[in-house]
């Protein structure tokens, strides 16, 4: 499969970038600039060609430059065989669309253009706050390698909202319960095997790859770390047998969805939570690159990485060590920094921009090493 790479991004109306455009190749992009400048923006947009809410989760409006309420769009020309153009934007008031080759398409059908991952700085606290974090990387990991896996999580989810709304309702009547139930115990199966094959494949990858980054050993756990129901009469059986208790409650108490995701540092045997800050963004950044390398081994080519001001946190060696990486994988990289020096061992193996912001409004200016 040849490597898809974005060429040409364009943002209208998107944040602080009133009209940007960017022409790219297969290098990496090194973003640089003020903070507020509106670099991450620019990796929130290719975010944003991939399913989901993008790597801010935010709504559809919350990317529309304010003030003014003519809403937003941005389109994307993917090389590749075959090529491709996206475009995604939302009306004022209105959900996200998206469009491939001028035809209406859903975000999941994204998922089979480009595989994008990415690594921001809200996510270093990935190891020491709640699961729904956690959770939320390990299902873009496993969609990363099975695109189908966010169907299944929809499905998933869409059961469990219907059988919360009787759990609220007090609805007694088991009939009611049974055909959801049967739904959620079906795709909460899939939805855990998908989750077990991707913890595997970025296993395999990471313990194979040499990288200069720490190995990271991972586990799929329940809550409080106990061993969740994950065979689909199981997960039946426990849904069933915890009517009462989600009723008090007024949710569902078991299944797939308060699944965690464990971590330790191989080489130390220590939890991540328990690693220390540096120790914790390293390990993080392993993952990601393992990733990247199970993509890159699975589909013939390597995902598009969007690494937000990740050089800041790392001393020079690590920082050499991580662009060395990125060159061999032959990913398109859209790094961000507060400046140019941050990038200077690239030299010109990559494309430089730097970004300014005047009054509010973003611009992007190509400059050379």
């Amino acid at each position: 499969m040849t490597a898809r790479v974005v060429t040409r991004l364009a943002l209208s109306h998107v944040r602080s970038h009133r009209r940007t455009v960017i022409e790219a190749d297969p290098r990496p992009v090194a973003i640089y600039g003020a903070n507020g400048a509106g670099k991450t923006n620019i990796l929130e947009v290719v975010s944003m060609l991939s399913p989901g809410r993008g790597l801010r989760r935010a709504a559809a409006a919350d990317l529309a430059r304010r003030p003014g309420e003519v809403g937003w769009k941005a389109s994307a020309e993917v090389s590749g065989n075959p090529p491709a153009e996206i475009e995604t934007w939302a009306e004022p008031g209105g959900a996200r669309q998206v469009r491939v080759d001028g035809k209406t398409a859903t975000q999941v059908a994204l998922a089979r253009i480009l595989r994008v991952l990415w690594l921001v700085p809200a996510m270093d606290r990935l190891w020491t706050e709640g699961a729904d974090g956690r959770r939320r990387f390990l299902d873009r990991m496993t969609m990363s390698l099975e695109p189908g896996h966010g169907e299944t999580v929809l499905a998933y989810e869409k059961a469990m909202r219907e059988r919360n709304r009787l759990l609220k309702d007090e609805v007694r009547d088991a009939g009611w319960y049974e055909a959801l139930e049967a739904q959620m115990a079906t795709a909460g199966a899939a939805l855990h095997a998908a989750r077990a094959r991707a913890v595997d494949r970025v296993t395999a990858a990471e313990e194979s790859g040499g990288s200069a980054f720490p190995v990271a050993e991972l586990a799929l756990v329940g809550p409080d770390e106990v061993a969740p129901p994950v065979e689909e009469p199981d997960i039946a059986a426990a849904l069933r047998d915890g009517r009462r208790r989600d009723m008090a409650a007024g949710r569902t108490l078991v299944g797939p969805h308060r699944a965690d995701l464990a971590a330790f540092y191989a080489a130390k045997g220590a939890p991540a939570r328990d690693c220390s800050t540096g120790e914790q963004k390293a390990l993080l950044i392993s993952l990601v690159l393992a990733n990247a390398r199970a993509l890159a081994e699975d589909t013939g080519a390597p995902p598009i990485l969007l690494l937000d001001e990740v050089a800041a946190h790392l001393d020079a060696d690590r920082r050499a060590a991580l662009y060395n990486e990125v060159l061999t994988l032959g990913a398109q990289a859209w790094m961000t920094g507060t400046g140019p020096e941050l990038f200077a061992e690239l030299g010109d193996r990559t494309l430089h921009l730097e970004v300014t912001e005047i009054e509010g409004v973003s611009a992007v200016h190509m400059r050379t090493p």
